[in-house]
């Protein structure tokens, strides 16, 4: 396989910036391969490495004094490291998970999978595990730990008013075995938090403006509303007026066309007895 290397920018985030410094010491040290990397450090894929140099995946602690054993950088990797440990996300998602631990306001709509927010460990470890099947087992844990630490929130002593909208797909596209997903359905219905609605959007309301993905909303206090829009591979950030104005109602055409709370607790049950 072919590692294309992707353009980075190290002042986006400490994590871009140790697979920069990364990059920048091969090709210092005569354009030294990922392959030849990989054989020097003897304890790393040469996928593993890929990723790490390309910001998409974390470093783990053990690698970087053998990157400063080998590019002999006292210490450079060590340091870096200690700052991109304290970043749970990407640079590219950074800015949106400070929004959303800000938001007064979380509104959501999901056409592909069950909100990350209302994910069981169990769901939220199959669903990760499908979207970076190369992940390591820390890499996973990493995963898994940063998505189950945003749930906290729901339960803090100030939590956000959230209102999710989930397509009918989301809750019959079964996750992991019948138990897994009976839990996962059984933990929405039986959520009797005053600050959570869910709704469920039928297949018999039909085609729609934002089918395949998913759309969220944050209302903080004393800034104009914000979306983000997230597909498989990628999210983007909406701020401009006229693209926030039409994620706004493209979401409000969303609830009108949803089952009440009410009536989606009961068809959420009647799914999970299915």
């Amino acid at each position: 396989m072919v590692f294309k290397p992707n353009k980075l920018d190290p002042g986006r985030s400490a994590r871009d910036l140790f697979g920069w410094e990364m990059r920048n010491h091969r090709e210092l040290a005569g354009s030294m391969s990922l392959d030849q990397l990989t054989e020097i450090l003897g304890c790393f894929s040469k996928g593993h490495l890929a990723r790490i140099e390309r910001a998409e995946s974390m470093p783990p602690p053990e690698l970087p004094p053998k990157l400063d054993a080998a590019f002999g950088t006292d210490g450079r990797f060590g340091r870096i490291y200690l700052l991109a440990k304290k970043e749970k996300f990407p640079g590219k998602y950074r800015k949106w998970s400070e929004i959303e631990a800000k938001a007064e306001i979380i509104e959501e709509f999901s056409a592909a999978t069950i909100p990350g927010l209302l994910q069981t460990p169990e769901v939220a470890r199959l669903s990760l595990l499908a979207g970076h099947p190369h992940a390591t087992p820390q890499e996973l844990e990493v995963l898994v730990s940063t998505r189950l630490e945003r749930q906290k929130r729901l339960d803090s002593s100030a939590p956000p008013h959230c209102w999710f909208i989930l397509d009918e797909s989301t809750l019959r596209r079964p996750v992991g075995n019948a138990t897994v997903m009976m839990r996962q359905l059984e933990a929405i219905t039986s959520d009797r938090r005053s600050h959570i609605t869910v709704q469920v959007l039928p297949f018999s309301a039909g085609v729609h403006a934002e089918m395949g993905g998913s759309l969220f909303l944050y209302s903080m206090p004393g800034r104009p509303l914000v979306a983000w829009e997230e597909g498989a591979r990628s999210g983007e950030l909406i701020e401009d007026a006229e693209g926030v104005a039409a994620r706004r109602k493209s979401y409000d055409l969303l609830r009108a066309m949803a089952r009440s709370p009410r009536d989606s607790r009961a068809m959420i049950r009647r799914i999970s007895k299915e």
